[in-house]
C-alpha cells in the first residue's frame, strides 16, 4: 500500500506515535482561537483520511478563542466586558461528554497578553499546563502538547516573540519527563526566517498572531513528521498530501466543512463561558450531518480505488 510504502522509514518512535492514532476512539484538539479556526486541525484529518483511507477516525476540534490554562488576563480586556477564558471552567465537562482517549494541547499564545515575559504569568502558565496533563491522564486519555504558534512583530520592537520562545522551549524541555511535545514554534519561526530572506514583508500573520492557511499548513508539517510521515510533512499543502496519497481533491473541502460542524456541535454541548460564541446544532443533528459527509467522503475515496 502507498501509506505503508511512505512511512516505510519511520522510526521506532514514531511508529509508537502512530498507534496511538489507530487505538484511540476519539482524538479531541485543544488550545485557543487558533485551535478553533481549525486550519491545523483540519489539515491533519486530510492526513488522516489520506493515509488510513477506510476508517473514519473521530476528531473533534474543541478549541476555544481567547482561552488559556493559567487565567490569565489583561485589565480592560474586551475594552473591559469579559476576561479571557479559562479551560478549566470547561474541562470536567469536555472530558467527561467527548471522552476522548487521545488529546492534542496547543496553549501558549494568550498566556503572556502580549508583554515581556514575567515571572508569575510564566509560572502560572506551566502550573496550568501540568495541570491540564494530570487531569487527562487521571481521566485515562493520552495528551500531547504542540508548542504555541510563533509571534509576528512586522518589523517593530516587541518582547513577546522572546516570552513565546520561553514557553515553547519549557515544553519542549519536558520531554526530558516522558511527556509527548511537539514543537510547531521553531518550525514556524525557522520557516518565517527563510521566507523573510526572499521577501522581507512576508508574514504567515497579518495580525501578528492568527495565521492565514499558509501558516496553518506550517503548523501541520511538524505533526505530520512526528507520526513519522516525512514525504507529507514536507508537502507545501494539504492538497499536495491527497495528491501523494491519490485520493481526490474534493475530499479536503468536506472534510473542512465536517471540522467546522462539530466543532460548533462540540463546543456547544460541552459548555464554555466565552460571551460571544454562536452556538452550534444540537449535537444528536449534527452527528445526522457528520454522517452524510463520511459517507460523501468515503465515496470519493472508494471511486480513488481505496
Amino acid at each position: 500500500m502507498l501509506a505503508a510504502s511512505l512511512l516505510a522509514g519511520a522510526s521506532q518512535d514514531s511508529t509508537a506515535h502512530r498507534k496511538l492514532l489507530v487505538q484511540a476512539d476519539r482524538i479531541v484538539f485543544l488550545g485557543d482561537s487558533i485551535t478553533y479556526n481549525g486550519g491545523y486541525v483540519a489539515n491533519f484529518e486530510v492526513w488522516l483520511k489520506s493515509l488510513y483511507s477506510r476508517r473514519n477516525i473521530d476528531v473533534v476540534n474543541l478549541g476555544l478563542p481567547l482561552e488559556t490554562v493559567s487565567g490569565s488576563s489583561e485589565i480592560g480586556h474586551a475594552g473591559g466586558k469579559f476576561s479571557r477564558s479559562n479551560l478549566f471552567t470547561r474541562l470536567d465537562s469536555v472530558l467527561s461528554k467527548s471522552k476522548p482517549s487521545l488529546i492534542f494541547a496547543c496553549y501558549g499564545m494568550n498566556f503572556g497578553i502580549y508583554q515581556p515575559i514575567d515571572p508569575a504569568r510564566f509560572s502560572a502558565y506551566k502550573q496550568g499546563i501540568e495541570k491540564l496533563k494530570a487531569k487527562a491522564e487521571a481521566f485515562g486519555a493520552t495528551i500531547i502538547f504542540i508548542t504555541p504558534a510563533s509571534f509576528a512583530p512586522h518589523g517593530m520592537t516587541s518582547p513577546y516573540a522572546e516570552s513565546l520562545d520561553a514557553y515553547s522551549n519549557w515544553l519542549v524541555s519536558r520531554r526530558d519527563d516522558g511527556w509527548m511535545v511537539i514543537d510547531i514554534h521553531s518550525h514556524m519561526q525557522d520557516a518565517l526566517d527563510k521566507s523573510r530572506k526572499e521577501d522581507p514583508r512576508f508574514t504567515y500573520q497579518k495580525d501578528r498572531i492568527h495565521p492565514n492557511s499558509e501558516g496553518h499548513w506550517v503548523m501541520t508539517q511538524p505533526i505530520l513528521k512526528w507520526f513519522g510521515d516525512t514525504p507529507s510533512s514536507e508537502a507545501s499543502s494539504a492538497l499536495e498530501v491527497i495528491n501523494l496519497h491519490k485520493l481526490p481533491a474534493g475530499i479536503e473541502l468536506l472534510i473542512k466543512t465536517r471540522m467546522r460542524l462539530k466543532r460548533d456541535a462540540w463546543l456547544t454541548h460541552t459548555g464554555h463561558s466565552h460571551p460571544s460564541m454562536k452556538d452550534g446544532l444540537p449535537l444528536n443533528k449534527a452527528q445526522i450531518e457528520e454522517k452524510k459527509l463520511n459517507k460523501e467522503i468515503n465515496r470519493l475515496v472508494k471511486i480513488a480505488g481505496h
